[in-house]
């Protein structure tokens, strides 16, 4: 098993969802984070004053999947999130040794 987890632009969340649903995947948590990247952010003007603003609004999508979907997991992920411009995201993936279900104690894949 595998945790896909991505930061994505708040604007791509509705495509990124659409494509891991029709792959079979489900089992999404979604939490609106901040942060930045290499943009450090940007500088806005409001009522006559400049300020900056360096912790942008971001989605982080976690999902943990079966290693036979990840490939496929990834590559929507990538076609439906990118912009091609800085601050599209990030993709990190991370090995899942156990998962259980807390209602009925299943485990493993079984449990996702």
């Amino acid at each position: 098993m595998t945790k896909v987890e991505a930061i994505i632009q708040p604007t791509k969340l509705e495509a990124v969802k659409e494509v891991l649903s029709e792959l079979g995947i489900d089992g999404l948590t979604i939490s609106e984070v901040r942060g930045h990247g290499r943009q450090k952010g940007h500088t806005e003007m409001y009522r006559g004053h400049e300020y900056s603003v360096d912790l942008l609004p971001k989605i982080k999508i976690e999902s943990v999947m079966n290693d036979n979907l990840v490939d496929a997991a990834v590559a929507a992920i990538l076609q439906s999130a990118a912009t091609g411009k800085i601050g599209d995201g990030k993709i990190f993936l991370t090995k899942v040794e156990e998962a259980i279900r807390i209602r009925n104690q299943e485990r493993g894949v079984a449990a996702l």
